[in-house]
């Protein structure tokens, strides 16, 4: 019965494409767009990602998300130092700033200051240089995509790709001498703007003039010290807010979850493209049934019992569905290997799969009932009416 049930769904080979590929599209958009939108979501946080060296992270109160700066005083950074179960605490500094680039034009750059003695919290692949060079004088360490884009040179050629920036040239940061020591490889930030690191020093004289200039402070705990009760001590000695990288990181997430409108366009996306999907696959699976009636009309009088008809129409679904679902994510994963070297965010984990997965389940299980339901209604009669 299986073999028939094979036979009658692939006799019709249009009926037999209209279904897969409506169940291709919806995969395919039930699992791109989230693939997309958790890529943009995870920009949120990849500058806590690339600091992977601290345990804790301590700033303002009222500090919403990574970018949400509020400056602290820099004796902060000693009262953090004083405490106990911390091993090392140091400084950051993290600020928007205006480049003046070769040419005149000013870019808004992601300016990061390190601690002067140990450089903690650097980019995490350095391409060209090293990373002790930032204690060379007036030295900046450039990321490789505002290298290559937004802090480029004019192309001679007009309308040509900018020339990439290359270690030895210069630009100005408040009206101060940066000179390019290295080229580094970061993780693209939601704002997307070319990220500079140079020493904590050399930001403050970098930045505008403020009585507070101190971003964060990065402690690091002692072995053995558990995170929970050293973040509640320091909450409690200092008054400042102190959390663990994976809090911060949840922390910046759900800044944009809950205050952007983000999730609502993407989840529209996904929305219609489960409907649109369902409607096709319904539709399409439903009139392939009512083409087949004279079929199972004569199954029926032959003595085919509801369930083996019920079970021949399911393995027709999962069939359809399976490679349906396999198109749609077979397609989004080399959009996303297409895409790898531009600037679209796309993060595609394992849990989109059983996401994607799920939603052409209740697509084909949707399909199969309606379909089901006209079968097992049939009277076999209608297989001897004029």
């Amino acid at each position: 019965m299986n073999h028939i049930a094979l036979k009658m769904l692939m006799g019709d080979k249009g009926k037999y494409l209209g279904i897969v590929m409506g169940l291709t599209f919806a995969s395919l958009i039930m699992t791109q767009q989230p693939a997309i939108f958790l890529g943009i979501m995870s920009r949120t946080y990849s500058f806590i990602s690339d600091v992977g060296l601290p345990d804790i992270w301590v700033m303002d109160p009222k500090v919403q998300f990574v970018d949400d700066i509020k400056p602290l005083q820099d004796t902060e950074l000693y009262r953090v130092r004083g405490i106990s179960g911390v091993e090392w605490a140091m400084p950051m500094y993290k600020g928007l700033l205006k480049a003046r680039l070769f040419d005149g034009r000013f870019q808004t750059c992601n300016v990061v200051g390190l601690d002067d003695a140990t450089l903690i919290g650097g980019p995490p692949v350095m391409l060209e240089g090293k990373i002790d060079d930032l204690r060379r004088s007036d030295s900046v360490i450039v990321d490789i995509d505002g290298a290559r884009d937004k802090l480029g040179k004019p192309s001679p050629i007009p309308g040509g790709k900018p020339i990439p920036l290359k270690i030895g040239d210069s630009l100005e940061l408040n009206d101060r001498r940066a000179i390019v020591v290295g080229i580094a490889k970061v993780t693209r930030t939601f704002q997307s703007q070319p990220v500079i690191y140079t020493t904590y020093s050399r930001a403050k004289s970098y930045a505008p003039r403020e009585r507070k200039l101190l971003s964060f402070v990065l402690v690091k705990a002692k072995k053995g010290q558990d995170l929970a009760e050293l973040t509640r001590r320091i909450r409690e000695t200092t008054g400042l807010a102190a959390y663990t990288q994976e809090e911060f990181k949840t922390l910046s997430f759900e800044y944009f979850i809950h205050n952007t409108g983000i999730p609502i366009n993407f989840g529209t996306s996904v929305l219609l493209g489960f409907i649109v999907g369902a409607a096709i696959a319904g539709q399409t699976f439903y009139n392939f049934t009512l083409g087949n009636l004279m079929q199972f009309g004569v199954l029926k009088a032959m003595g085919t019992s509801n369930w083996t008809l019920l079970r021949m129409i399911l393995l027709q679904a999962v069939l359809v569905g399976s490679i349906g679902y396999g198109l749609g994510v077979g397609l989004t994963a080399l959009f996303g290997f297409a895409m790898r070297h531009t600037i679209l965010a796309f993060k595609f984990p394992w849990q989109l799969l059983l996401f994607s997965g799920a939603g052409v389940s209740l697509i084909c299980v949707f399909a199969a009932v309606i379909s089901i339901v006209k079968v097992i209604r049939l009277e076999p009669a209608i297989v001897f009416k004029g």
